[in-house]
This record gives C-alpha cells, sequence and structure tokens, in this order.
C-alpha cells in the first residue's frame, strides 16, 4: 500500500473522537481527524471537508468595524431588527443585484445563515399544525438537517438531479398535494454539486409555494457566483436568478461569508417578502400571544430569543461592504471567481487520474467551477471513497450524509493553494496504484 496515513494511526483517531465511521462522518468529524493527523505527523493534508473562506476577508468591513468599534457601539446592546444602515444597503444591494424592491423593514441581519435557517425552520413548522415538514431539494446541507432533529421537526428530502427543468414540477406537485409542508429550502448555487436553478425552475417553486401556501427558504450564500454568467455589474442584467421573481411565500439568505469572506464575524441577512412578513398566523398566537405577525414574531421572539441580535459592529462592516458592491466599487464576483479558477484545476488532476465529476451537468450545460465539486471514483461506495482518500491526505465530506442518492464525495476548493496542485496529483497517483 502507498498510503500518507497508516490505518493504525487513523483508526486510532477516529477511535479517540469517537467517531462510529467515517463513511457517516459530519463536517466538524472531518475537520476533527484531518487536524489531528496533520498536528500529529507535521503532513500537510488537502483540505476539502469544510467549506472555510480561502481569500483575505474584505478591507471595507473590517475598516467598517474598527470604525465602529472606535465610536463606542460595543457598550450598546444591538436591536432585534437591525441597524438602518444595514437594513437601507441590504435593501439597495438586493434591488442593485437580484432587481427586487424590497424596503429595508424586510431585511433583518442574523448571526450567519446557519442562525437564519434555524429561526426560520423554527418558525415555519410552527404556523399551521397541519404544516409540519419541511421539503429540502437535496443535495444539500448537511447542518440543516440536524438543526430540525435539534427541534424534533420533520422532514422529507429528493435528490433533484433526476427532476431537473420542468420534471420539478411533477415531483413538487407529489409531495405538496397532502399539505402537510411547512417550507421547501435550497441552496443556488448548490452545495454541494454546484447546479444552480434556471429562472424555469424558480418559477416553478414559486408556483408551487403559492399554490400549496408554503415558503421558499432560498439559501443564497454562493451569491453570484455561478461564473458562466457575469453577475458582477450592479443594476444591470444579467441579474443573479432567484425565487423572490414568482412568489411572495420566501427568505432569502444572504451571508457574508463567501462573498466577502467574512465568515469569522457570522453576520448574514433574512430578506422577507413584504407579504409574508406582514402576514398573520393563527399558530403564532397560540404560541407567542400578541397578534401573530410574522415578521414581529420572527425578529423579536424567535431570532432574539436565539442570539440576541447580531453584533453591533459586524452589522456597520456588512453594510459597507454592501453599499461598495451596489457602487460599483467592490467587484466580489471577480475576487471570488478565484474559486472557479482552483475548481478547474482541480478537477482536472482528478479526472488525470481516473476520477469522474459525479454532478457533472446542470440540466444540459456543463456544471460551473466554483467553491464546491463532486468527485467519484471507479465504482466505489461515498463512504469507501471518503475513508480512503483520507488514508492520502486528502480528507472530504461523504455525499451520502447530503442527501444524495450517487456515489462519491464533496470536494471544497477553498483551502486550495498553489503549491498544493502537484502534492494532490502525486497523492492522487498513489491512490489509483492501490485501487
Amino acid at each position: 500500500m502507498n498510503e500518507i496515513f497508516s490505518r493504525e494511526l487513523v483508526d486510532s483517531v477516529v477511535k479517540e473522537f469517537k467517531i462510529p465511521s467515517l463513511a457517516n462522518a459530519t463536517i466538524g468529524q472531518m475537520v476533527l481527524v484531518a487536524s489531528k493527523l496533520e498536528s500529529t505527523t507535521g503532513i500537510p493534508f488537502i483540505r476539502m471537508d469544510q467549506g472555510v473562506p480561502g481569500l483575505e476577508p474584505c478591507k471595507i468591513g473590517m475598516d467598517s468595524e474598527k470604525a465602529a468599534l472606535d465610536r463606542g457601539v460595543a457598550s450598546m446592546y444591538p436591536a432585534a431588527e437591525g441597524v438602518p444602515e444595514l437594513k437601507q444597503e441590504t435593501s439597495r444591494f438586493v434591488k442593485a443585484f437580484l432587481d427586487i424592491d424590497l424596503a429595508p423593514t424586510y431585511c433583518l441581519p442574523t448571526t450567519g445563515s446557519v442562525a437564519g435557517s434555524f429561526g426560520s425552520f423554527l418558525i415555519c413548522s410552527q404556523l399551521n399544525k397541519k404544516k409540519d415538514t419541511i421539503l429540502f431539494i437535496d443535495p444539500g446541507f448537511p447542518i440543516q438537517k440536524a438543526q430540525l432533529r435539534m427541534l424534533g421537526v420533520k422532514y422529507k428530502q429528493f435528490d433533484v438531479f433526476a427532476y431537473r427543468g420542468e420534471k420539478l414540477r411533477n415531483k413538487l406537485e407529489e409531495l405538496l398535494k397532502d399539505g402537510d409542508i411547512a417550507a421547501i429550502v435550497y441552496s443556488s448555487p448548490n452545495n454541494p454539486t454546484w447546479i444552480t436553478f434556471t429562472e424555469e425552475e424558480l418559477s416553478i417553486f414559486g408556483e408551487m409555494a403559492t399554490k400549496h401556501d408554503t415558503i421558499i427558504l432560498e439559501d443564497l450564500a454562493y451569491f453570484g457566483m455561478d461564473f458562466r454568467e457575469d453577475y458582477s455589474k450592479p443594476f444591470c442584467a444579467p441579474y443573479v436568478p432567484t425565487v423572490a421573481r414568482y412568489t411572495d411565500n420566501y427568505i432569502l439568505f444572504i451571508s457574508g461569508s463567501k462573498i466577502f469572506s467574512y465568515a469569522g464575524q457570522r453576520v448574514a441577512v433574512a430578506c422577507i417578502s413584504e407579504v409574508l412578513y406582514n402576514r398573520s398566523y393563527e399558530g403564532l398566537v397560540d404560541i407567542y400571544s400578541g397578534s401573530g405577525h410574522f415578521g414581529i414574531t420572527f425578529t423579536n421572539a424567535v431570532m432574539y430569543m436565539i442570539t440576541s441580535g447580531v453584533a453591533h459592529s459586524v452589522q456597520f462592516a456588512l453594510a459597507d461592504m454592501f453599499k461598495a458592491a451596489s457602487d460599483g466599487k467592490l467587484n466580489f464576483v471577480e475576487y471570488t471567481n478565484e474559486y472557479g479558477r482552483r475548481a478547474e484545476r482541480m478537477k482536472n488532476i482528478f479526472r488525470d487520474n481516473g476520477f469522474h465529476v459525479v454532478y457533472d451537468k446542470d440540466i444540459e450545460r456543463e456544471i460551473g467551477d466554483g467553491f464546491f465539486f463532486t468527485i467519484g471514483y471507479k465504482d466505489m461506495k461515498c463512504g469507501e471513497l471518503v475513508s480512503e482518500l483520507i488514508h492520502y491526505g486528502i480528507s472530504s465530506i461523504s455525499l451520502s450524509t447530503t442527501g444524495s442518492e450517487r456515489e462519491g464525495v464533496r470536494a471544497c476548493t477553498s483551502r486550495m493553494t498553489e503549491e498544493l496542485y502537484d502534492v494532490l496529483d502525486s497523492r492522487l497517483k498513489l491512490f489509483t496504484e492501490s485501487h
């Protein structure tokens, strides 16, 4: 065998962290194992596990945050609804890059989109006792299902790859007809496959959401990062695709983590349609008393109880980054396109060594290059591949943990550096010699 890390060493680390099996390990567990093996041996890993930004944080945000702290904002509790500056600039950013008119009132800060989705899952499952289930358009972000398990909320899921385009309509109708779906969640571009839903598909989501009175939770974590199109110019077409054009039943999540490399400060916004924000639900009256107003309950009851607001200084940072982007002074699309360039090189190395891209088509188009891609090897099962790769110093996560029905692993491009491409190639050559 040509392994970089012996089976005995890997097994001892897995046992130390009490991980039942690498085949079904969470992202956090894979990070622990890879980090421990690196620190124990001094041998660097090809880290394709966790989707952390791999670019420098936006200086505009850092300067703004420092200035806010110098003004003394740290002494004041932040209002749950957010500072006016962030609400205004979010509204403008949404108009500039989505071409959606949304007043500042309906733009709310969250401590990252993970907190936003947690609060949204909670409130959506409380609106109507008959609607007690969340529908995942998979493959998806494993943490969101873990959130539902914490909340005790039921969910359904399906791998969307076989239901692209018009086929999506019948599949959604089949799942929505029983009336138990409170919300539908997806990301676009998609984590982990990097597929991007078309305007046709988004219109189907919108139509079905309106028809069946369910809420779309649209995760735009990788905002504008389908680099096959140029979404870099504010207030100019093409605009980033969104379901907000096709229904009033939506919450959009826009995070600063990837587009501004601001993950460490945990800041995002939840953009709620005016109609949904101002709607009242008997289910909320029963739990929270009051009028059952969706927006007020989400802001002042649900999100406030989860996080007690978003740190003052980082709200000003995100506001100024949004402003710079809307002013055309910060081209975050070109900045993040580095991930696309990394993906192209990494895919070529994998292909040259006998691997294949699992989700290789975006309907009839070639899948784009971006933050994530998916890799398979011969007829290896997900769990076997993720477990074998770790012995060669390559960490990833199994596609089975994302709701995928296909065999392979998710690869993240963010931590790839110039000196590691040759290392990746040499390790894959060792892998293929033994497999």
